[in-house]
């Protein structure tokens, strides 16, 4: 299975994700792609196999990608401070890959019905949705 996690600014939400996956889930193919250096920077050094950072490689990874983890400002064109282009969201949003997307309520990017969730729980909920995906 061939896990991409797309994170930017800091990249904390993607290292995050990372660890637990590493810890939780072996044999699987992590590639981590930042929108910027210092996210992509911080999603190695959490465990990534491979990483590369901004337009190009979002678009090349998804077409690779089994599974696409990430904030939902991923699929927003000018999301995360403007760090995702068209260009990327068009990207994640035609992968043909099963997306997982982190309702993150950052940014002018508000998602209604969510209810104020703590990182830790967000990402626990993530990862069983990805593990879902891996056993069917």
């Amino acid at each position: 299975m061939n896990i991409l996690v797309i994170d930017g600014q800091g990249g904390q939400l993607g290292s995050q994700l990372i660890k637990m996956i590493v810890s939780e889930l072996k044999n699987h193919k992590i590639t981590a792609i930042g929108t910027n250096a210092v996210a992509t920077s911080a999603m190695l050094k959490a465990g990534a196999h491979q990483a590369a950072t901004g337009e190009n490689p979002v678009i090349v990874a998804c077409k690779k990608a089994d599974v696409i983890l990430g904030p939902i400002g991923i699929v927003i064109a000018d999301s995360m401070l403007g760090e995702v282009t068209s260009k990327m969201a068009v990207a994640v949003g035609q992968a043909d890959a099963v997306r997982i997307l982190i309702p993150v309520n950052r940014c002018e990017n508000l998602v209604a019905g969510v209810n104020a969730s703590s990182t830790k729980a967000l990402l626990e909920d993530v990862m069983n949705k990805l593990k879902s995906v891996i056993e069917a």
